[in-house]
């Protein structure tokens, strides 16, 4: 059977050299799971595979598309999916890398059935929620959706929109779609996660801002700070900065958020991936092409 290898783990542990090693072991492309990555104007501050990177190893969902396209975990499903179909006919090994929890559930056990949203309604619970601030829109959710009140961040107010769109426009909870429930793949399965002792992790994510910032992300985020009101740009990385350039903020300050979100962030994952009891761990200098083998994949 076809396998879907997995590299996963929380940003900054150092998934992609040890991933570019074992894909030119294996002799497979690599699919990218990173969200940000996938948006070609946001190179440093997703720290996207550099060009001699690139050219070791085919990728593919790496700077694909621009951040005024709208892309969401969705589509990303059907694609992958798609082009592994495609890719197994040449490969027995695929490699899936990357840090979106969303992105790797998505092609790892596929995205609940969630129904379209008429443009009609999005754009009256948008109006209404512009009008009338964020405590109508927990309110609304909360009396519609009280299961998925309970659980949803009650401060992301994107979250809560789509929620309060699909509760309105189907008539049923969002949580009532929400079934959790595992989809057949028709290929095996292995994930391997990456971790590191918190300090550790902690003193690479700092290192990796600083080099960042060397690399020239300040001027990255300049480009791009017209378009802040774009999804893709409410990023680690890109929001600190704009508060610098809003004036709220020093650069100094900024540069210590990102530092600090981005902490934040890895523990978020953590905790999302700690989750998944099938996911084998291993600190990355642990891992060797001998282990490979011993995994028997």
């Amino acid at each position: 059977m076809n396998t879907l290898l997995v590299i996963l783990g929380p940003t900054g542990v150092g998934k992609t050299e040890l991933s570019l090693q074992m894909a030119e072991f294996f002799g497979c492309p690599i699919l990218s799971s990173d969200s940000r990555q996938i948006f070609k104007e946001m190179k440093i501050g997703t720290a996207m595979p550099t060009p001699r990177q690139l050219a070791r190893v085919k990728h593919y969902f790496i700077a694909t598309h621009s951040i005024f396209d709208t892309y969401s975990a969705g589509q990303y499903e059907a694609d992958a999916l798609q082009l592994m179909e495609t890719l197994f006919r040449q490969h027995d090994t695929l490699m899936l890398v990357g840090g979106s929890m969303l992105y790797i559930d998505a092609v790892c056990k596929g995205l609940d059935d969630i129904p379209n949203i008429p443009a009609d309604i999005r754009e009256k619970v948008k109006t209404e929620y512009e009008q009338n601030g964020l405590e109508w829109l927990q309110q609304n959710l909360q009396r519609l959706d009280p299961v998925h009140y309970a659980k949803v961040d009650t401060q992301n107010h994107k979250r809560m929109l789509h929620a309060l769109e699909v509760c309105i426009s189907a008539g049923k909870p969002y949580s009532s779609f929400c079934t959790g429930k595992a989809k057949e793949r028709p290929f095996k399965i292995v994930k391997i996660g990456l971790n590191r002792p918190r300090p550790e992790l902690y003193e690479r994510i700092n290192k990796r801002v600083d080099e960042m910032m060397q690399e020239g992300l300040l001027a990255e985020a300049q480009e791009l700070y017209p378009y802040r009101h774009l999804n893709p740009l409410n990023t680690v990385g890109y929001k600190e900065l704009f508060n610098y350039m809003d004036g709220t903020w020093s650069l100094d300050f900024a540069v210590n958020m990102v530092k600090q979100d981005s902490r934040h962030y890895a523990k978020r994952q953590l905790t999302w991936f700690n989750a998944d009891k099938s996911i084998q761990w291993f600190h990355p200098d642990e891992f060797s092409i001998k282990k490979i083998k011993d995994l028997k994949i």
